[in-house]
């Protein structure tokens, strides 16, 4: 099975797939999630502090502002910088998956592809959120993603490290996790 698995793993590689993306053999962790967590609190401005790679986030200063929609759903609005000096602006709508654990969020950008995992793992709503997501692949591998999150373009390295110390405690891996440039951001972002 483990010969199967790097050969997919191989072959995913190489059409791309996986392209900035971090892949484990086996299924997602089950981190716990932030307790009685209240969505309204969590609405606002969040600027990207760290991340796992990914291929959808390619720019710098990166934010997602969540807020209400008139329907009562909740959406997102996520920015980043282009190296090209363009502004990439992102629309999703939010969707909580579990009445009983309620920081087990979803979220879909586009109605052509399934909602992905966005998980809450730990916020205190006025200067961090630690959000995790993962998808399994055949049972085989996993794809995971990371953010550290801050209501300020900057964080105090020891919070960043003590939130990655967190994932790890999870069995999620953070080497490969990279600073967001928040300098010289547009101020109209």
């Amino acid at each position: 099975m483990l010969g199967t698995a790097a050969r997919l793993s191989v072959l995913l590689s190489l059409l791309g797939f996986g392209n900035g993306q971090v892949f484990h053999i086996g299924p997602c962790p089950d981190p716990p999630v932030q307790e009685n967590f209240d969505i309204t609190k969590y609405l606002g401005k969040w600027y990207e502090i760290e991340k796992l790679p990914s291929n959808f986030e390619k720019g710098s200063c990166i934010q997602a502002n969540y807020s209400l929609k008139e329907n009562g759903k909740f959406k997102v609005i996520n920015k980043e910088l282009l190296s090209t000096g363009k502004v990439n602006e992102v629309e999703g709508e939010i969707m909580h998956t579990d009445v009983k654990e309620p920081a087990k969020l979803a979220v879909r950008f586009n109605w052509f592809m399934p909602s992905a995992p966005y998980w809450v793992i730990s916020t205190d709503y006025e200067n961090y959120s630690l959000v995790y997501s993962c998808t399994n692949i055949l049972w085989l591998f996993h794809i995971d993603y990371a953010w550290i999150m801050s209501r300020a373009p900057d964080m105090h390295p020891e919070t960043v490290e003590h939130l990655k110390s967190v994932l790890r405690s999870y069995k999620i891996d953070t080497e490969k996790m990279m600073p967001t440039d928040q300098l010289n951001c547009p101020a109209d972002m």
